[in-house]
């Protein structure tokens, strides 16, 4: 199984897929159901072990680990358990 990082690189770097359908929902405590979702248009920075989300002219850091579902064009292509 491939992981979420490397999943991630691969939308971000092959020019058959646009980066921006992509939908990444991951832990987030403190928000509604501890989840947040953001888009591939907002991820500014896929890091080795992170990636940045641009929120509110800001860069936060979400690691890999509290990621829970990539879905691209609406269709779960990655889940944890």
């Amino acid at each position: 199984m491939r992981t979420s990082q490397a999943l991630l690189l691969r939308y971000r770097h092959d020019p058959a897929f646009e980066f921006s359908r992509v939908l990444v929902t991951y832990v987030d405590r403190g928000a509604p159901g501890d989840l947040s979702s953001v888009g591939g248009g907002e991820i500014v920075r896929l890091g080795p072990g992170f990636f940045d989300v641009l929120r509110e002219e800001r860069a936060v850091t979400v690691p890999y680990h509290r990621i829970r579902r990539i879905a691209y064009d609406g269709v779960v292509v990655w889940e944890k358990e």
